[in-house]
């Protein structure tokens, strides 16, 4: 069977416990290659495919990945939802270290970053008003109570380039905005997969507190290192328990997100674009 439910580990997280039958998948798609290798099996009871967002051994920069051929890889696999985990670090004081945010919002300061996946004379512009699945957010939510795990349903997500921390008057900059954490990596995820007509949801593990904190120059390497140890743990068991329980069928618009976004006439696109393309054309050009 196909995995149906995809799951992308962040920093700390290059494997995912409780897996059933693993095998590895090795794809290669027309945007190159995914940052790691994909485990497929069974969780809970349900297929999934997890996937080491900066490899295994953590080699591959914010900067650098490829976020294009990673979210591909999980639609040529077959999945339909994907469950993202990402360590960041706090712009609020209600966000402790060890909570979980499932933010609803992403506010874009990347440069340069390829989003999309569309252009070579194909135009599509998806909604993206509400970036994230409600379905998958609130499935993790009850997880993560379930799971004893103190998790916030809602809040935005601020995603910087990296690979350096911001400075102090980027992070108080970024909290007069109101912004919830800040991250380097989901907001192009989230993206790409409304293309791809996924669902997706981020999970945002908090590690510590941005440089605004007062105590913030008292956090060590280790003490990070520990939290972002036991985010894991917890995450396992919240992925677990959201897998198991999350609806067999798809309810929101996420499925057809493309179903009024591409606006190039067919007959003028390039056989080229339409041949990469065509995972994502074909139930609309047929």
């Amino acid at each position: 069977m196909k995995p149906t439910i995809g799951i992308i580990g962040g920093s700390g997280l290059y494997s995912m416990p409780g897996f059933e039958a693993q095998e590895e998948a090795r794809l290669d798609t027309p945007w190159g290659a995914p940052s790691e290798v994909y485990v497929t099996g069974r969780l809970a009871g349900r297929e999934v495919a997890f996937l080491a967002r900066h490899g295994r051994g953590h080699r591959i920069s914010p900067s650098e990945l490829n976020f294009r051929a990673n979210i591909w890889g999980m639609k040529c696999l077959g999945v339909e939802r994907i469950i993202s985990l990402s360590a960041v670090g706090s712009l609020k004081e209600e966000h402790h270290p060890l909570d979980f945010v499932l933010p609803d919002q992403f506010v874009d300061r990347t440069r340069g970053r390829i989003s999309t996946y569309f252009g070579e004379g194909i135009v599509a512009h998806v909604g993206f008003s509400d970036p994230v699945c409600p379905e998958v957010a609130r499935s993790v939510h009850e997880a993560a109570r379930e799971a004893g795990v103190n998790a916030k349903l809602g809040g935005t997500y601020l995603c910087m380039e990296g690979p350096a921390f911001s400075t102090r008057a980027e992070s108080e900059l970024y909290r007069s905005w109101g912004m919830d954490v800040i991250g380097m990596t989901n907001l192009q995820e989230a993206k790409l997969a409304r293309e791809a007509e996924l669902c997706y949801a981020t999970v945002a593990m908090v590690t510590d507190y941005d440089c605004w904190h007062p105590d913030h120059d008292a956090v060590t390497v280790a003490d990070i290192i520990a939290n972002l140890t036991k985010n894991a743990e917890n995450a396992a068991r919240v992925v677990a328990h959201a897998v198991g329980a999350m609806p067999a069928e798809r309810h929101c618009k996420c499925g057809s997100a493309l179903m009024h976004a591409i606006i190039t006439d067919p007959a003028v696109a390039p056989e080229a674009t339409r041949k990469k393309l065509e995972p994502l054309l074909a139930k609309y050009w047929r």
